[in-house]
Parts: C-alpha cells; structure tokens; sequence
C-alpha cells in the first residue's frame, strides 16, 4: 500500500497511519514475503532518536514509523500537516483488532518481551478472546549480546515458529537497539516495536482508561502509575522537544510565514483534539 500521508516532523519522518491502515501493510507484507520494520514515534522515542545514534540507524531502515502519542499529532496539526485523531495508534488500542485480525487470517504472531510468566499470561487472555490465534512468547530478560547462547537460543525459536508478525517488546531503546543488531538473523514478515503492550494484556500494568488516551492524557496516567520510572521522560525530555518545535516554526523563512503560524497557535490551540 503506498502511503501518501509521509511527513517530516521535528527532524524525524512520521507516517500517517490508521489501523485499519496498519493492518493492510501487515498483510503486504506477508503476501509480498518481504521484512519489514513498522516502527512507532512518540516524545519518548524522538528524544532518543536525537541524542542515540543507534536510533537513528534503526529508524532508517523502518518501512514505516507511525504516530504513537497525541502530541506528536498535535505539533504536526500545528505545523499545518493534515492529520487526523485515528491516525494517532497506541497499542492498547491497536493490539485487539491486531490479534481478531491475526486470528481470522492465519497469521503466526510471535512476542518476544516481557519477564518470565507475563507474556504467555498475555497470549493466554488473547487467545481466550481468539481461538483461531496462533501466537508463541518469548521473555525479553535475556542476554542481548547478539553472538550470546540467550541471544541465538531466542533466534532459533523465533525462526524456527516462523511468525508472519514478530512484536518485540522490550521498551526504548532496547527494543530497538535488539532489531537493529539482529535483523538480517530475524525470519518475519513484519516487526513490529510493541513496548509494554503484554504487560497491559496481562494486566500486570494497568491500562490508561481509554477517554485519557483520546485527550492526550495516557502520559499522565502513565506518570502517576510509574513516577519513578517515568518521571524523567514525561517531566523532562518534553521540554527538548519543545525546543525543536520553536526551532522549526523559526526556521520558516519569511516573517509573513511565521506571523501567519503564530497567529494559528494562538487561535487554533483549542482545535488540536478535533
């Protein structure tokens, strides 16, 4: 599917995507054998993506990066990109219809994150929900020492499952870092960076009521679930990513330009959500 909703934003190239969207490329993917990376972009990851060269490199060789977190929907809104509010996926929301549609078509998943116990209780909820789902766990509390026995044990068993989805879910960057260092070894169709995403499943984590997610609140709910976990990234790198924001509208070459987007911060600030 050729994506016609490609922006640059802050420095980092952001892909438009709803799920139904996300799903089709998925099944591209698949039908067309090829590896893929689908990648996300949130605050968190485009701090890391300016000051880690590592993420960088991953982020180059992603198909397809889309857009998980409301303020990242916001600043483009702001900068004049039409996006819209479905175009924003967090896997909360994602990771249901994801599995329904694993499910009805026959896809091998396989989730490699995690501690012990956790993801096969996550992929024990799914295929309660699923019956028809295929989907095989890994836990990510391994040796990530790409020539270590941990690291190529846990090759063989993904390649030798040959999932059409490999959803890696260690968390930034180490997710990342791990795809990046592995990929030519890795057997899948698409790889997808899920997070925390088994831990909401099982319910080891709880989940951002879905009303805070709309609003662009989940990092608040996030943030008082994990202060000490969290407080740096939802209390300190925001305000990097503010400087580049106000880099970007004043690198806009004429001053009629940046009058004119001046002029839309103050009077569009209420529309962000719509």
């Amino acid at each position: 599917m050729k994506n016609r909703f490609s922006y640059k934003l802050l420095g980092v190239k952001v892909d438009a995507l709803s799920i139904p969207e996300l799903n089709l490329l998925i099944e591209e993917s698949i039908d067309k054998n090829e590896k893929w990376i689908i990648a996300n972009h949130n605050l968190h990851s485009l701090y890391l993506f300016h000051n880690d060269p590592k993420m960088q490199s991953f982020y180059a060789q992603a198909e397809y990066i889309h857009i998980d977190g409301m303020p990242l929907l916001f600043i483009g809104k702001l900068l004049g990109f039409p996006m819209k509010r479905e175009q924003r996926v967090t896997y909360a929301d994602w990771v249901w219809p994801l599995m329904e549609e694993a499910a009805n078509k026959g896809w091998r998943v396989f989730y490699l994150g995690s501690k012990p116990g956790v993801a096969e209780q996550g992929a024990s909820i799914l295929h309660q929900r699923f019956p028809n789902l295929q989907i095989a766990c890994a836990h990510g509390y391994i040796d990530l020492d790409k020539d270590s026995q941990e690291n190529l044990a846990t090759l063989a068993a993904i390649n030798a499952y040959k999932p059409h989805v490999l959803m890696v879910g260690m968390g930034m960057p180490r997710q990342e870092h791990w795809i990046s260092e592995n990929l030519e070894h890795i057997h899948a169709n698409s790889i997808l960076t899920s997070g925390a995403c088994m831990d909401y499943v099982a319910g080891v984590l709880p989940t951002p009521p879905r009303w805070m997610g709309k609003v662009g609140l989940e990092w608040l709910y996030r943030l008082l679930s994990e202060p000490k976990r969290l407080w740096r990234r939802y209390l300190l790198e925001p305000w990097f990513v503010a400087t580049l924001f106000l880099r970007e509208i004043w690198s806009i070459p004429s001053q009629q330009k940046k009058n004119k987007m001046l002029l839309f911060l103050s009077t569009r600030f209420h529309k962000f959500v719509a």
